[in-house]
Formats: structure tokens, sequence, C-alpha cells
């Protein structure tokens, strides 16, 4: 098992914590990360793009000009897609871009996402992570003694003191344990958690 350090909010080592290697130890399968990505962003997507194509443009229906004669080429409606006002080739219509992957492969993604971030020595364990007062500038304390600067905090519980102090700053995104992603863990450059969330997450993906 991995052993890593513990720190609290001071950025002082408190102690250390054993990882789970069914969860923090696993084989990385980037292959699955990759579609765990791409799944997440494609299932935001709204896709309610749309465009007419000629059959749906109206208008042109007669020829702009007899066939033969007249020096132009030859045309049959003015709402072919070259003429201005006509439909378009293709085109885009609404459609839903999400798709689906099975509970096994998800939670296998969720595992190489965090075993990579142990692996790069990119994991922070924090013994507590509890602010009194909404307070951005302590906040930003925590990160300077921990040396992080773009960083995914994971909670064990929703604490709106934390989630609020931490929102003005771009680099930073806050989430609780059952809400994490394979995206946010590889978007952001350190994995900053609590020794709780640590717990939830090993009861839950063990």
């Amino acid at each position: 098992m991995a052993n890593v350090k513990v720190y609290n909010i001071e950025g002082k080592e408190v102690g250390s914590l054993e990882l789970n290697d069914a969860i923090f130890g696993v084989e990385v399968n980037e292959h699955l990360m990759h579609m765990a990505v791409v799944s997440q962003l494609a299932n935001k997507r709204q896709g309610t793009q749309s465009a007419k194509t000629r059959a749906e443009v109206s208008g042109g229906g007669r020829k702009p000009w007899r066939q033969k004669g007249t020096g132009h080429a030859r045309q049959g409606s003015t709402r072919s897609p070259q003429w201005k006002g006509g439909g378009v080739v293709f085109a885009p219509k609404p459609r839903d871009y999400s798709f689906k992957m099975n509970r096994k492969e998800k939670a296998l993604a969720i595992k190489s996402a965090l075993t990579s971030r142990v692996e790069a020595q990119k994991l922070i364990v924090l013994d507590s992570m509890n602010m009194d007062e909404i307070k951005t500038k302590k906040f930003k304390a925590v990160l300077e003694n921990l040396k992080v600067n773009k960083a995914l905090v994971v909670l064990d519980k929703k604490d709106d003191n934390v989630i609020l102090s931490a929102r003005n700053i771009p680099t930073v995104r806050t989430a609780t344990s059952n809400a994490i992603n394979v995206y946010d863990i590889v978007k952001y450059d350190t994995l900053v958690i609590t020794k709780d969330a640590v717990a939830q997450i090993e009861e839950v993906y063990a």
C-alpha cells in the first residue's frame, strides 16, 4: 500500500495514511480515462444547433431563368446551396451527443485517475479542511501553505465556508467525495483531499 503524508491547513505534517491499492494503486487505464472525459464533455453538449436544407427553405419554386440561351449557367432553383438565402448542404440538426459508459468502466476510470495523481506525487491529504468564515484570502493562504496553485479540493461533506471561499479563485475547484469525476481530477495539477474523503472513496470503490 502507498503511504502518504497527512498535513494540516498550516502545511505542517501531522501524520501519515496508507492508501488502498485497490483504488490508489491500480494499473492506469488511459483509454478508459479518455473515454470518461469525452463522455462527460459530450453529455454537456446541448446539441440544439439547426439549419435548413434546400428542401426546407421557403421559396425557389420556379426556375430563375430558362434552361438555355441566357448566357448564365443553368439553374433549377434560387434556393440551391450556391445561392444567397439558399439551403445548407448537410445542414446540422438537433441531436444527442451523449454516450454511456458502464458502471465498472466508470469506476476503473476514477481509480486510474486517482492512481495517476499518486504516481505523479500530486496528491495531498489533509487531516481536515475547516474554515470558521467565508474568506478567500484565508483559503489562498492554505494553498500557499501547501505550495499548490491549480488544485481540485475534495471534501468529505459540503462546507459552504470552504466552497464560497474558493469560488472566486479561477485555478481551484471544490467537490465532495461523492461527486468527483475523471475530468476534474486530470484537469487540475494537484488533488487536495481530506482524510475523511479518502475513507469515503475507499468505502465506495473498494
